[in-house]
């Protein structure tokens, strides 16, 4: 598990805002449920990271 700030990644961060909108679309059209409040239990490790790990726009705010 990582701790601390995250490596900045102008390529995954672009990705993510292009890609994964389009995912997230096409999911929720084909998937009953999918995006619905309460999934997050799915995915217990991203919870522990979002709280182990900071970006560096978190150091700005």
């Amino acid at each position: 598990m990582k701790y601390g700030m995250r490596t900045p990644s102008l390529k995954k961060s672009i990705a993510a805002r292009t890609s994964g909108r389009a995912t997230r679309a096409v999911k929720k059209a084909l998937i009953p449920g999918y995006g619905t409040k309460g999934r997050g239990w799915l995915n217990p490790k991203r919870k522990v990271y979002s709280k182990t790990t900071f970006s560096w726009f978190d150091l700005f705010k």
